[in-house]
């Protein structure tokens, strides 16, 4: 949608009627800046309501994907609407935890509908005694199961993959396995 093309949008600073008293009866006049009214009440009408079309909750949705890029928030113009505005309201929060469990299996839910659970096989150990064995090295490697959210719905192995690459730390490696729904309530 275009911000031009709103019929009727009256222009709440009328040209016409600042021209000085000379003006006011000259029909050209009135006629030239009733134009000019029309091509400028977009422009007023958005900068009057600039702080609706920065809050990713209330921004029309053609500007979900300007304010997505503002702030590096995933955006895919077919997931619904409700996802797509809280991708970007939350985007910073993801940033802030990007490369933790709790970023990725956020991350996964928000961007893919997804529930996941992450085994991490790092650790800490410490030992008391001087001289003590070094623990054994910890393995490298997290386990990441995904699954829908909704029964019926598949998750793209491709997608998840992606999205698990670029929220992990660069040092480790990952395993994904895609597990099935969880099976419908009964009451639903």
């Amino acid at each position: 949608m275009s911000r031009a093309a709103i019929p009727g949008l009256p222009s709440r600073y009328p040209i016409g009627e600042q021209l000085p008293a000379l003006y006011a009866e000259d029909d050209f006049a009135q006629r030239f800046t009733g134009g000019l009214d029309t091509v400028l009440a977009p422009v007023f009408s958005t900068l009057d309501n600039l702080p609706a079309y920065l809050d990713p909750r209330l921004a029309p949705a053609d500007f979900l994907t300007w304010l997505a890029s503002w702030v590096g928030a995933a955006d895919d113009p077919q997931w619904p609407p409700e996802r797509r505005r809280e991708a970007v309201a939350r985007a910073v929060e993801l940033h802030r935890w990007r490369g933790t469990r709790r970023g990725l299996v956020e991350a996964l839910r928000l961007a893919l509908g997804a529930r996941a659970e992450v085994e991490d096989g790092g650790g800490a150990v410490w030992s008391s005694t001087p001289g003590a064995d070094l623990p054994p090295a910890p393995s490298a490697e997290v386990l990441v199961r995904v699954r829908p959210l909704e029964p019926g719905t598949r998750l793209d192995l491709a997608r998840v993959h992606e999205l698990v690459r670029t929220m992990s730390p660069v040092h480790t490696t990952c395993r994904v396995e895609i597990l099935p729904a969880p099976p419908a309530e009964e009451g639903r």
